[in-house]
């Protein structure tokens, strides 16, 4: 099937080639950066005062087709790095490799009119952001730690979930709804202890594109949003390295060439990056301390590490290789001595990912690449109690082990295609076989001696092919059309789905343009999640027999606008957004799905869950400059979003609980010096929407009609007096009424770095909630006695972050 895919392949470009030899020639090649050999993504290839461009892929490549010109002129730029012009002769097809010095790699680095990367207003894109690398380490952080989610977390159109949580929330959608993706794979839990890191080193990612709306036909499989990020490829030229030494964690990462003595140029070279919390190591002393007189005594601990690797091997102009992967866990445990039980508790997940690709150049205008995928998330609770009944002197054990997680494998071909100059095509395939293991409790105690309630391993495939090509119509109007057709095929279910996408752009005046999209997107997978906070114990599942997949439709349009001599960007846009078949768990429901466990009946999760619809829409603004002494955006959203379940809220329409009316968020970044570089957030959130108590009472009942005379455990005829037991009630109203008080605060930061030939140093010191500003983390009803001796019900606000002040050491060489 390959052979035949590729003969097609040759046919169409020597197809193109014999259309267009007589009038146009092709420059291709790839694009580096200087000092380090890095494959540069995103750099813009162009013609000066004309609207030929085009711009390189995730691999550095890029093709443009011109008219014959014996002057023919080529600009690349890339955000902070020099701009070069290459003039030439072009009478034939040509083959030129740029390499670009980096802002930090130049004696002097002059901001001036031309532009440095290519202008908003001139992009068929919209709704999509990049954030360079240089600009979110430099950003304050929480506990020092520099976190990429957290980082977009602060765009217009992103909301975040709770105080610290990485979990993020974009137009309206949930966490489950945003694409992930690492080097190709999927990772479907991206947080460090619970939910407050990311899994993302900042180290060892050379690009960050956040994409909420105007998909490109490349993309499926969720409604909201992809995050893509790419690893970087390791220097190839020498041994370089940094890390660093904060509050709470260290990191430590190597890259450089891998070259042996016969070798005169180098061909391949790796990157290693690893990082480690060391809570458990600088708790335990804490905890022993605190009970060294106490009888019963508690030991455990927390941590996570993960570690990112990759290694390419460069077989010449046509043939490149690459292979990389993440592993990552998180460990919680504690463990508990009495004279009278001993008890063992754990929590663990984490994630893995291999992603082996080959890179094929068919031809100046042909460029593909295939991908073999793996991808596993898995998480585990564990619980042994094991007790002494001193009376007795008999011994009971309890156990409990739950496992859930997902394992994908996939395959992928995709392909881009220059057949003229004023188009470029992508089109390819993918297929992953995901393997599902819902829930799996296995329960053992003294009265039962084993119980187990498994789902059985759920085996899918989800397939697509697309194909998209950016038009350029006319002088001023832009399109990129694209469709994707989505297949998922389930035991006793078939889906196939096509998924139309449309985005133009069109220039009212040089550097403005009018820009609107349209995309339609199913997703196959969903996550079951009753915490509200992201915890590992969320559940992903599948699409079913039962549950149909989720789908969106998503129409935006607005401004962008370029201001280039001060270097500034504007983009105001409006978007609706429609989903159908949400899932969400019935009211009582849990993730454990265990019902009666002396029962032999099975429970299927989807018995647990209930269909439902949402709507989300609003308004986002955006203003961001990325480089210079100053730099940084302020960003706007006013949106709204409504869930409607049919088992929910009886019924009627809900705020869920991330909807923010308005969201506010300014980042400022200012190069004092060349070593000293300060930096400030300020962010602003309308409240959460969330269910509180309205009033609370005692409730009285009968306890001895449990074990009344005829009752088979009481076994005695024997009346028996009543027995009356108070508890609190709680009274509730409809879902998500109470709106949290506004969520802001302040964060600073100052850097100092030192450099000398071969190594730099930085000093950070960063102040979290400047301010300290009591931020609402959760809600609830308590009692007190007031003046005149009564006792009334208070609705208390607990925050968990007051001002936090952190310092941290970075090193490079």
């Amino acid at each position: 099937m390959i052979k035949k895919i590729h003969l097609v392949l040759i046919f169409l470009a020597v197809l193109s080639h014999t259309t267009f030899a007589q009038r146009t020639f092709t420059i291709s090649g790839y694009v580096r950066e200087k000092g380090s050999q890095e494959q540069l993504i995103g750099v813009n290839v162009y013609v000066p005062s004309s609207t030929f461009g085009t711009s390189s892929n995730n691999y550095g490549f890029y093709s443009i087709t011109l008219p014959a010109n014996d002057a023919a002129t080529l600009v690349f730029s890339f955000v902070g790095y020099e701009r070069i012009e290459k003039t030439f002769v072009l009478n034939k097809n040509i083959e030129i490799n740029i390499e670009l010095a980096s802002a930090n790699q130049l004696n002097e680095v002059v901001v001036s009119s031309k532009r440095q990367e290519e202008r908003v207003s001139e992009s068929v894109e919209m709704s999509k952001i990049d954030v360079p690398i240089n600009q979110i380490k430099k950003i304050p952080a929480f506990m020092g730690e520099k976190d990429v989610l957290k980082v977009l977390q602060l765009m217009p159109g992103v909301q975040k979930g709770s105080e610290g949580q990485s979990g993020i929330y974009v137009r309206g959608g949930g966490p489950d709804q945003n694409l992930i993706i690492l080097d190709d794979a999927v990772v479907y839990n991206a947080s460090h202890l619970f939910g407050f890191f990311s899994v993302f080193n900042g180290d060892a990612l050379k690009s960050v594109e956040l994409t909420k709306g105007g998909f490109p036909a490349r993309f499926g499989g969720r409604l909201s949003s992809v995050i893509e990020m790419n690893m970087k490829e390791g220097n190839k030229e020498k041994l370089h390295g940094e890390g660093g030494i904060g509050l709470i964690s260290s990191r430590l990462t190597l890259e450089g060439p891998i070259k042996t003595k016969k070798q005169k140029t180098t061909k391949s070279s790796f990157i290693v990056s690893a990082r480690r919390t060391y809570l458990d190591v600088v708790a335990a002393p804490l905890v022993k301390a605190s009970q060294r007189d106490a009888i019963e005594k508690t030991k455990g601990g927390y941590y996570f590490y993960d570690l990112n690797a990759k290694m390419n091997y460069d077989f010449g102009q046509k043939d490149k290789l690459y292979l990389s992967g993440y592993f990552g866990k998180d460990k919680f445990s504690t463990n508990t001595v009495s004279p009278e039980s001993n008890s063992s508790n754990g929590l663990n997940w984490g994630n893995e990912t291999a992603t082996l690709r080959w890179n094929h150049l068919y031809s100046q205008k042909l460029f593909g690449n295939l991908s073999l995928i793996y991808s596993r998330y898995r998480f585990n609770i564990s619980s042994v109690v094991n007790s002494l009944d001193l009376n007795t002197n008999t011994n009971s054990t309890y156990n409990l082990d739950y496992q859930s997680g997902i394992r994908d494998y996939a395959i992928k071909y995709d392909f881009d295609f220059f057949p003229a100059p004023k188009h470029a095509l992508k089109f390819g395939i993918q297929s992953t076989f995901h393997r599902f293991t819902p829930s799996a409790v296995v329960l053992q105690d003294s009265d039962i001696s084993r119980f187990e309630n498994r789902i059985d391993n759920i085996d899918v495939v989800e397939s697509g092919i697309y194909a998209e090509d950016v038009w350029q119509a006319t002088s001023r109007l832009k399109m990129n059309a694209g469709l994707r057709i989505s297949n998922y095929q389930v035991s006793g279910a078939s889906y196939v789905r096509p998924e139309p996408r449309l985005a133009a752009a069109y220039k009212l005046k040089s550097d403005l343009a009018f820009k609107a999209s349209y995309a339609l997107m199913n997703q196959y997978v969903h996550l079951l999640t009753n915490t509200g906070i992201g915890l590992p114990t969320d559940l992903w599942v599948p699409t079913t027999d039962r549950v149909a997949p989720q789908q969106s439709q998503q129409v935006a349009a607005g401004f962008a606008k370029d201001f280039d001599k001060k270097g500034l960007t504007l983009t105001i846009e409006g978007y609706y957004k429609k989903m159908n078949n949400l899932i969400n768990y019935k009211e009582g429901a849990s993730f454990l799905l265990v019902n009666d466990p002396t029962s032999n009946n099975r429970v299927r999760w989807e018995d647990n869950v209930t269909i439902g619809q949402g709507w989300s829409y609003g308004a986002e603004f955006l203003l961001q400059k990325k480089v210079g002494k100053f730099s940084g955006w302020a960003g706007y959203t006013l949106s709204w979003t409504k869930w409607q379940f049919d088992e929910l809220n009886f019924g009627k329409e809900f705020f869920p609980r991330y909807d923010r009316r308005n969201d506010i968020s300014l980042v400022g970044i200012y190069d004092i010096k060349p070593n000293i570089t300060v930096s400030a957030v300020w962010v602003f959130g309308t409240g959460n929407a969330l269910t509180v108590p309205l009033s609370r009472y005692n409730g009285y009942s009968n306890f001895n009609t449990r074990f009344g005379a005829n009752n088979a455990i009481n076994n005695t005829s024997t009346p028996v007096s009543p027995l009356f037991a108070g508890r609190a009630v709680q009274e509730y109203g409809e879902k998500n009424t109470f709106r949290a008080e506004p969520y802001h605060r302040l964060d600073l930061g100052i850097q100092f770095s030192k450099k000398k030939r071969r190594h730099e140093r930085t000093w950070e010191i960063s102040i979290y909630n400047a301010y300290n500003r009591k931020n609402p983390f959760f809600y609830q009803l308590n009692t007190k006695v007031d003046a005149n001796n009564q006792i009334i019900n208070i609705l208390q606000r607990y925050s968990i972050f007051p001002v936090i002040p952190s310092f941290s050491y970075n090193f490079k060489f």
